[in-house]
């Protein structure tokens, strides 16, 4: 193990989306992430997954929750842990005998972090919810879309990962550093509605100001700006244009000739003018649409319009700037983001391939202080697998 959680030990009971996401980030950071899979989904002899990407970095143990011995085991894990993060519904893992208070007894410094969608507690806290529901009632998924069109699912960025298995992590790390100083643990409730809501905080402060007009489409920064927008290329590909300040923005005219494209409507307008962006935003895609996406790159690259060629994530990759930096990886033969951000001395790594559930069973138990009977026992009697 390498990077700055380098010696903390996490126990991640198994879930989806944003769980393993916050795993994969502790792990990708150094910390030993014991995933815990039930041992119903366990499958002999089966070996490394190497297209979870969510799962990689750490070793799986296949155990029975249900199981008295399995439960035990668990918890034996946490006496020798730092954190343990899961995912289940409100309450769930206090019926298995795993909640807050069973771990916390058995370690008084243990972080426990929870991360559902809408919480620990509120009207919808035991009801069942994707990212696409978190994000509609914090209020974010309302701003993301055209005008005169329904709100755009931003794919599961903004509820599973930035809002939920990130601020999980960055949960868990906090606690980590306030209980070096305290001495005592405590329970992190996450939740995708609050994460997804904290994200848009900037977006509030701009409407409380009046910088913001509720209403898709019609703002800066959600496509209503000419000057800060996505455009068709010749070729039938896409460019992203962000030439907000004022220096930038008049770089962004002149270098795609808008100034001298006048077609008879008169002199360009302020860019504040609002209610010229709709017929700028013509005028623009019009001119944009007539040379490639390629033709843009070799005019508009490198300088300050703020300007970048929207890639397909086939591309990305190979983009110069993203091999200069290793931003992907590959590993087993998969492509996929790097670990980050980037530390100068405490440099993080992919540390091992996705495992199969229960892949690290015996090894894993073993490297956390259980003995070879101990193991044997735990297998005789179906606790584990």
């Amino acid at each position: 193990m390498t990077g700055p959680l380098k010696g903390f030990r996490i126990v991640e009971l198994a879930g989806i989306g944003p769980g393993p996401f916050a795993g994969m980030m502790l792990a990708d950071m150094g910390a030993d992430v014991i995933r815990v899979d039930r041992a119903q989904s366990v499958r002999e002899g089966s070996g490394a997954n190497v297209f979870d990407v969510l799962g990689r970095g750490r070793r799986s143990v296949g155990v029975d929750l249900k199981h008295p011995d399995g439960r035990e085991a668990v918890l034996h894990l946490v006496e020798h842990a730092d954190a343990l993060i899961e995912g289940f519904r409100p309450g769930v893992t206090e019926r298995l005998g795993l909640g807050p208070e069973d771990c916390l007894a058995r370690n008084p410094k243990l972080v426990y972090g929870r991360m559902t969608g809408w919480g620990q507690d509120g009207p919808y806290a035991p009801a069942a919810g994707h990212d696409i529901n978190y994000i509609a009632l914090s209020g974010t998924l309302g701003m993301i879309g055209r005008a005169g069109e329904p709100p755009v699912p931003p794919l599961n960025l903004v509820g599973d990962f930035g809002g939920g298995g990130m601020l999980l992590a960055y949960g868990v790390v906090c606690a980590l550093l306030e209980t070096s100083r305290s001495g005592q643990g405590q329970v992190i409730d996450a939740a995708m509605v609050d994460g997804a809501a904290l994200l848009a905080a900037m977006i509030h402060g701009f409407r409380a100001s009046g910088l913001w007009t509720d209403g898709r489409g019609v703002n800066m920064l959600d496509t209503g700006a000419f000057y800060y927008e996505v455009y068709e290329t010749a070729d039938g590909r896409y460019i992203s244009l962000g030439s907000i300040e004022s220096q930038f923005y008049d770089l962004m005219i002149r270098l795609t000739g808008l100034a001298d494209d006048v077609d008879g409507q008169g002199p360009l307008p302020e860019q504040s003018d609002r209610a010229s962006w709709p017929r700028m935003k013509e005028r623009l895609a019009a001119l944009i649409k007539t040379k490639t996406r390629d033709d843009w790159c070799s005019i508009l690259e490198h300088t300050d319009v703020c300007f970048a060629p929207v890639l397909d994530p086939g591309e990305a990759p190979s983009h110069p700037h993203n091999q200069a930096r290793g931003t992907f990886v590959e590993r087993d033969g998969v492509v996929q983001p790097a670990p980050a951000p980037r530390f100068s001395r405490t440099i993080p790594e992919i540390a091992a391939p996705p495992p199969s559930a229960g892949m690290h069973t015996d090894e894993a138990l073993s490297a956390w202080g259980f003995s070879g009977d101990e193991i044997s026992k735990l297998r005789e009697v179906g606790a584990i697998r």
